[in-house]
């Protein structure tokens, strides 16, 4: 067992967007840090969100008051520090006469509009579906008005990863495919035993304070060795998701009411796709294993077409994918009413700090890490400097204004003529400025080396693998691009081929910095 020589100020297990936000600010603060995560970064629960960065306009109903104003203010800040990744989207509520009366929709969205600090997105307004455009895909005449509000789409999974990134540029270990097999704490230290799961190699490091955030699988961290009795208790809902073929021309998403008082969101997806979602039902089982059942499948599809004049059926789906969210468990007799807040839990066995992070949401994973590290203060070394630091300071590729991207997009087609506009905007809209970067001194489409389709080259597999932890086609592109909605299956497998019989593994040495 090889042991690292050096103590961090601070060990994190766990790499989704939670994690990952903690490893960039802590490390930001000046404190060492290390990240292990057993399988890619956003793997779990953070890849399988809505993609949205928005304030929880539903959440008012369970007196949420402070969660919504904290995620509605972190809204327009994530827009700033990542609009390559996040962009501004319209949402239409159609008024439903038999269930939310208006007013109550309009009280809700005054404070929606007025709690939480909005200063670039729209306001709501009111819309006449009889003769605005969004009218058009609902079922004619029995929908005549609706209020529009604003909201954000993210690229969950490209979130955690520039995150990671900004993290390890700042001198962060992110160890990917790595799993804590065991924590014990002697003399104000915590060990962290592990083993890379590619290469079976075992190894350890010393940390003084130590973040849980395993999402679903938090308690089962607890349970390697922590020598905790944790009082809090991790709910585990399951979230699923369809996607169907484009259903409408327009830019702007829908929240549709359902009549067991749920909501559904149906947005403009990866151009040529709609995604809809999401369920609400308790989860037993191994989290890593959870699947979109017949049944949540045939819900969204009936939900939807409650209001849509062309129904959406199981056969319509071209893609589903499931998550499971670890709430809090705060004895909501209902899944769909159980708090989306997060909650701490500070244990000090042997006077070493571990925190472990239940429930959460991404449009607040800044404020938790934040908060996170005001909990640890006392047991790190740098936990005051640069304060608040990570809301000014863009993640990587998202240094230029929020309306730049259109810019971008154009500078990508001067300096890289050969490329597609439709080339240029996906690359613009997931590296950023970084997008040159990966593009580097290529004068033809020659030099981006091999095509895997859907604009996928090898130069961007090689950058991804060396720059973004990627190992495997899966990672490629159901994470760190979405191009598994447009690539087919002898594609993806000509991908994993490639990568077999091409790329060098990266060594748990290199993978654990991942500098660029």
């Amino acid at each position: 067992m090889r042991l690292l020589e050096r103590i961090f100020d601070l060990a994190i297990i766990g790499g989704g967007v939670n994690g990952c936000g903690i490893a960039r600010d802590a490390v930001g603060r000046g404190n060492t840090v290390f990240l292990c995560e057993m399988n890619d970064l956003a793997s779990g629960t953070s890849s399988w969100s809505t993609k949205l960065v928005h304030g929880g306009l539903r959440y008012l109903e369970y007196y949420e008051f402070r969660l919504v104003r904290e995620a509605l203010i972190e809204r327009e800040i994530l827009w700033g520090i990542a609009p390559h990744i996040i962009r501004p989207l319209r949402f239409v509520l159609p008024h439903h006469a038999g269930l939310r009366p208006a007013w109550l929709l309009r009280l809700g969205l005054f404070l929606y509009d007025h709690i939480g600090g909005r200063h670039l997105l729209p306001a709501t307004r009111s819309v006449d579906l009889r003769h605005d455009e969004v009218g058009r895909p609902l079922i004619p005449n029995r929908y005549t008005r609706a209020f529009e509000y604003s909201d954000c789409f993210v690229d969950d999974a490209r979130l955690v990863v520039l995150n990671a990134r900004d993290a390890a540029d700042k001198g962060a270990e992110i160890r990917t495919r790595t799993r804590a097999t065991e924590i014990r704490q002697s003399d104000g230290i915590w060990t962290v035993s592990m083993v890379n799961a590619l290469t079976g190699a075992r190894s350890s490091i010393q940390a003084r304070a130590l973040v849980n955030a395993g999402g679903p699988w938090v308690e089962d961290v607890l349970g390697r060795g922590a020598g905790v009795n944790a009082k809090a208790k991790v709910r585990l809902v399951q979230g699923s998701h369809i996607v169907v073929k484009k259903l409408y021309d327009h830019d702007r998403a829908y929240m549709f009411q359902n009549a067991d008082g749920r909501i559904i969101f149906v947005i403009p997806y990866q151009e040529d796709f709609t995604l809809i979602g999401t369920t609400d039902r308790d989860y037993d089982g191994d989290p890593s294993k959870v699947k979109a059942t017949p049944e949540e499948i045939q819900y969204l599809c009936t939900a939807a077409s409650e209001y849509l004049a062309k129904p959406v059926t199981p056969d319509d789906v071209v893609w589903t994918y499931s998550g499971v969210r670890p709430l809090y468990d705060d004895g909501a007799s209902e899944a769909k009413a159980a708090t989306r807040d997060y909650v701490f839990e500070l244990d000090t066995p042997g006077g070493a700090a571990l925190l472990s992070i239940y429930g959460g949401k991404i449009t607040t994973y800044r404020r938790l890490a934040e908060e996170a590290l005001e909990r640890l203060a006392p047991y790190l070394r740098s936990a005051k400097a640069r304060e608040g630091w990570t809301g000014k300071w863009p993640l990587p590729g998202g240094d230029m204004d929020v309306s730049a991207i259109d810019g971008l997009i154009a500078e990508l087609l001067r300096g890289y003529s050969f490329l597609t506009h439709e080339h240029a905007r996906r690359l613009a809209r997931a590296y950023g400025t970084r997008a040159i970067k990966l593009l580097g001194d290529a004068k033809s489409a020659a030099d981006l080396g091999q095509s895997f389709g859907a604009t996928l080259t090898e130069r961007e597999v090689r950058y991804l693998m060396a720059n973004e932890w990627a190992v495997t086609a899966e990672d490629i592109v159901w994470r760190r691009s979405k191009l598994g909605l447009r690539l087919s299956a002898d594609e993806i497998a000509a991908l994993e081929d490639w990568i077999r019989t091409h790329a060098v593994q990266q060594s748990p040495l290199l993978e654990a910095g991942g500098r660029s």
